[in-house]
């Protein structure tokens, strides 16, 4: 496994403790991961994000979008086929399978559309407004006394 020194890192950055256990976590992720099903992520925006995972061979209702504590997770369970065929080749895999994807906070999920065999999974952050920059005014001693004054 790799490792990496974040220590420069922490020493500069204050409320990024969680940062290296995501990098693990990436890390392993990818190299135990198969690759199927591939997928895409694309910038759509300043603040928004739109997956594409090749679902080709699955419906809708065997298909499953869910969001659960900061994990995107696209999901897929084949029925049952229930007749009976004989495959010469089979390359087109329809096995199931669980993709997830880590959301940074404030990254919300607003639509999925299933079509021409992608889905499209739509990440949008909104920031709340009371975590947006604000600009504070400096103020001198003397305004703070007039302001007492006043009161």
């Amino acid at each position: 496994m790799r490792q990496f020194d974040l220590s420069p890192l922490f020493r500069a950055t204050v409320g990024f403790d969680q940062l290296a256990e995501i990098m693990d976590r990436v890390f392993e992720n990818d190299l135990s991961r198969d690759g199927y099903p591939p997928y895409n992520i694309e910038k759509t925006g300043d603040d928004a994000w739109r997956i594409t995972v090749a679902v080709a061979g699955f419906t809708d209702d065997e298909l499953s979008v869910e969001v659960k504590e900061n994990s995107l997770i696209i999901s897929a369970r084949k029925a049952e086929d229930k007749t009976e065929r004989t495959f010469l080749h089979r390359g087109i895999a329809n096995r199931a399978f669980e993709r997830r994807f880590a959301l940074a906070e404030h990254v919300k999920v607003v639509g999925a559309v299933h079509e021409n065999g992608l889905l499209h999974v739509d990440l949008v952050r909104e920031v709340p407004e009371a975590l947006k920059p604000r600009r504070i005014e400096i103020s001198s001693p003397k305004d703070i006394e007039a302001k007492a004054i006043e009161a």
